[in-house]
């Protein structure tokens, strides 16, 4: 069967069974996930029915960040993802079933699990690239304010005097995690593109600075070239 029909059944089951109000988990993120991925095989020797089915369904189990077994979420996917293929797709090719739960685990950054083969490897970098960017700009506070966490410490916004502390202020989850995933991509492409994205979020962090000090057409030269610096180190 080809990858675009694999591609339909799963997008329908997934418009059927998968309802959800968590935008940063929802059938958009699946596709865009795909789309990423598909860039990132030409370079790299993968299996794509594995690919396809890793991005479509590595968040089919996503507990809320604040929830105390957050890091189970990949490994729970995953076994959801073997039952539902077994279950919904019996000409799914089960000598493929590992090799997706493998890639389905090994997606997730809380989960710390290392991704083994190429197919993991492009899914984590494909997923991971969400995070950053304008999508993952977007994403950042689209989740903080589902979960009620104020954007920023207006007294010292960038955590030069204090500890970091994402789940306190949503400004904080770029040191704590988005500005390190360059460092944790797989792939070549995968760590030029999260380089590319990760420099768009310390633009934006050295406007924000600019505007917090009073000026709006400006950029605070000082926090872009410190984060920048973070990020080549």
């Amino acid at each position: 069967m080809e990858l675009t029909q694999w591609q339909h059944r799963f997008e329908s089951w997934l418009e059927q069974h998968h309802s959800t109000d968590d935008t940063a988990h929802d059938i958009s993120h699946f596709r865009r996930v795909w789309m990423t991925a598909q860039k990132m095989m030409v370079n790299e020797a993968a299996d794509p029915l594995v690919v396809l089915t890793s991005c479509y369904f590595h968040d089919i189990v996503s507990l809320p960040k604040n929830h105390p077994e957050r890091s189970q979420s990949s490994v729970l996917a995953a076994r959801k993802t073997r039952q539902i293929l077994s279950d919904d797709f019996p000409d799914f090719p089960p000598e493929r079933y590992s090799a997706v739960e493998h890639a389905i685990e090994a997606h997730s950054f809380s989960a710390g699990i290392t991704p083994l083969t190429p197919e993991a490897k492009i899914v984590q970098d494909a997923d991971r690239l969400e995070a950053l960017g304008a999508i993952g700009l977007a994403r950042v506070f689209a989740v903080s304010g589902a979960l009620g966490v104020p954007l920023f410490d207006a007294n010292d916004p960038f955590a030069d005097s204090r500890t970091l502390n994402d789940k306190a202020f949503a400004l904080d989850h770029f040191q704590t995690k988005l500005l390190r995933l360059p460092d944790t991509m797989q792939t070549e492409i995968g760590r030029e593109m999260a380089r590319h994205n990760a420099d768009y979020l310390i633009q934006f962090m050295a406007k924000l600075s600019a505007e917090l000090q009073g000026d709006c057409l400006g950029v605070d030269s000082q926090v872009q070239s410190r984060f920048r610096r973070s990020l080549q180190s």
